[in-house]
């Protein structure tokens, strides 16, 4: 079994910042890649950013320059750093992890998501 719990989300005035967090727990025996989308109200979900484990990253143009994706191997957690909050940030932003279980094979993982508000 094989758990995501975020935090970080809330709201915050534009121009602010805000730091999610994602914490992998359970039988897991390798993680290849964590990344964190989002979805706003009306719109398809999106991916915002990835980070390999090999520490590779990759971001939506929308973000690029204000997000930062990191992660820390030894506790199975990623961390979304984001930074010159916009209005067109708003979403619920989840946790996707794709990793392999000790008993269950490769799989992907959904985290509950977080609700991020920007506006004044």
């Amino acid at each position: 079994q094989v758990q995501l719990v975020e935090s970080g989300g809330g709201l915050v005035q534009p121009g602010g910042s805000l730091r999610l967090s994602c914490a992998a727990s359970g039988s897991i025996f390798a993680i290849y890649v964590m990344a964190w989308y989002r979805q706003a109200p009306g719109k398809q979900r999106e991916l915002v950013a990835v980070i390999s484990n090999t520490g590779s990253t990759n971001y939506a143009d929308s973000v690029k320059g204000r997000f930062t994706i990191s992660g820390d191997n030894a506790k199975n957690t990623v961390y979304l750093q984001m930074n010159s909050l916009k209005p067109e940030d708003t979403a619920v932003y989840y946790c996707n992890v794709d990793l392999v279980g000790v008993t269950t094979g490769r799989l992907v993982y959904w985290g509950q998501g977080t609700q991020v508000t920007v506006s004044s």
